[in-house]
């Protein structure tokens, strides 16, 4: 058996685990909850959250503005300055692209709140 559908099964075993216990723990808890004689409707609770999409997009969105500006901050830093660098370009992709990844969750997080 070669190793790549060793890789396939042990990634199956793993997510089949994972599904299990959080089904199987779910339902342990509903029903500790229904024999202590708690109202149990605090699963049936629609919570407001936007669609997923729309918090996708808008952190891809920040995302490749980030790494626009990093790569403009570097040609520019590089240019002005003459310095010449092999790590200017990759350090400042990372960090404006980290910097728009951050502000992206503080929008998400405002705007499900």
């Amino acid at each position: 058996m070669g190793g790549e559908v060793l890789i396939f099964i042990c990634l199956f075993l793993v997510l089949f685990g994972i599904a299990y216990l959080h089904y199987s723990t779910r339902n342990k808890e509903r029903l500790a909850l229904i024999e202590k004689g708690t109202d149990a409707g605090i699963f049936n609770q629609s919570r407001e959250t936007p669609p997923v999409w729309k918090v996708l997009v808008l952190n891809l969105a920040l995302l490749l503005m980030g790494i626009g500006i990093g790569v403009l901050l570097a040609l520019l830093i590089q240019e002005s300055l003459d310095f010449y660098s092999d790590a200017l370009y990759p350090g400042l992709i990372f960090l404006m692209a980290g910097t728009g990844l951050m502000t992206g969750f503080f929008m998400t997080k405002k705007y499900v709140n």
